[in-house]
């Protein structure tokens, strides 16, 4: 990955990560998804979404709704 690229978004459920790309895809905004989870039976880590630098701001706030606990 190239260095422009940033977090914008980080959880612990990779499927919470494929529903962040299409909110960004269907906004126009290339992203890609990094599991850094272990595949043990203790799951843990985190999975993170990229995007270039120049889209972080614009992702960040398409992100937010993603957000809630």
């Amino acid at each position: 990955m190239e260095d422009n690229w940033v977090s914008v978004y980080t959880t612990e459920h990779a499927w919470q990560a494929e529903i962040a790309k299409q909110i960004l895809s269907e906004n126009g905004i290339e992203s890609v998804v990094i599991n850094k989870r272990d595949s043990s039976l203790l799951a843990f880590g985190e999975v993170k979404v990229y995007v270039s630098n120049d889209d972080s701001e614009k992702s960040k706030e398409l992100l937010k709704p993603l957000n809630i606990e």
